[in-house]
């Protein structure tokens, strides 16, 4: 029997948006919690923490997740919702300085340090597991801003930290001793400045910056509603723009990820119910996957974590033998 073309059409519309069977979905959200959804389930809640603002999101390799509970506190949480350590910028580090201080940033490095990025002090620390610093550098900002001298930051394999500075609309890389060795400024290309959060407001307040596989470097511009691909030499090579996803308005364009396939994992904050909070795409600009879920998480989910294969599926597990 041979289906029709519009069938056959939704048929494999359906197929490709589909989630790998082991998918999970990880999600932080200011005053939704933390949560840990199954979307080949209806997007059943497997796990779910409360929490007040955050930025910050990383599932460790023992399952334990580095997020935060507010923006001067940092903590490490294990899967029964224990604290297992915690950084508070407030009243660690500050010597005889009484600043506002938040954090946007942090990492758990290889050698068990985290790197630590303090808006309004404008700096980079990285410490032991007892706080204390084993390295420290000045981010060069316009003028210190404690909610948005930086976004996320990121240290790449050879030592360099590539840090998206919100409010000065700029992407940096520092070398290892905390020198700047490259920056792009967001361009606004031709485009007006329009305060807001949503999809109809407009500027270069950039939120992640990545180093792709071929090493150019993959920018999310924040409420520029866009994913720059950018060389070393500063030349924009491939642009996802506002409306280049059929059926999806990007907003608040957050976090990237590039697949081990190429495919590329964007966050999608600030774009109302309508619009998914994540999108998986192709290159060549296709979606084969989305995630939507205004339930759980709201309009302000800025931060998530999606993990397929034998890592979820030993999530799922561990998940499943707790009471």
């Amino acid at each position: 029997m041979k289906l029709p073309l519009p069938f056959l059409t939704l048929l494999f519309t359906t197929l490709l948006q589909a989630a790998p069977p082991e998918r999970l979905v990880i999600g932080a959200e200011a005053g939704k919690g933390i949560a840990i959804i199954d979307p080949s389930d209806n997007n059943k809640v497997l796990w779910h923490h409360p929490i007040k603002q955050v930025h910050i999101l990383s599932l460790l390799p023992d399952n334990t997740l580095l997020t935060q509970d507010g923006w001067p506190l940092l903590v490490q949480l294990d899967l029964d919702k224990n604290k297992i350590w915690s950084y508070d910028a407030l009243s660690q580090n500050r010597g005889d300085k009484l600043q506002k201080i938040e954090i946007h940033a942090a990492q758990r490095l290889p050698d068990g340090t985290t790197m630590i990025a303090e808006s309004g002090s404008s700096r980079i620390l990285e410490v032991k597991s007892d706080g204390s610093i084993v390295k420290e550098f000045p981010l060069v900002v316009s003028s210190p801003n404690a909610h948005s001298d930086t976004r996320q930051v990121h240290q790449l394999e050879n030592g360099h930290y590539l840090v998206a500075h919100e409010a000065d609309q700029i992407v940096k890389e520092y070398d290892a001793e905390g020198t700047v060795i490259w920056e792009f400024p967001i361009p606004l290309f031709g485009k007006k400045l329009k305060k807001g959060h949503g999809p109809d407001a407009f500027g270069g307040k950039c939120f992640s910056a990545i180093k792709a596989g071929n090493g150019n470097y993959l920018i999310t511009t924040g409420n520029g509603h866009s994913v720059l691909e950018v060389t070393p030499e500063k030349e924009i090579v491939w642009k996802l723009e506002q409306n280049d996803l059929k059926g999806i308005t990007l907003a608040w364009v957050t976090t990237i990820e590039e697949r081990e396939n190429g495919n590329l994992m964007i966050g999608n904050c600030h774009a109302g119910p309508d619009n998914p909070q994540i999108i998986e795409i192709t290159r060549d600009k296709e979606v084969v996957w989305s995630f939507h879920d205004f339930e759980t998480f709201g309009n302000s989910l800025a931060n998530t974590v999606v993990i397929d294969g034998k890592r979820a599926k030993e999530l799922r597990g561990v998940l499943g033998s707790r009471p």
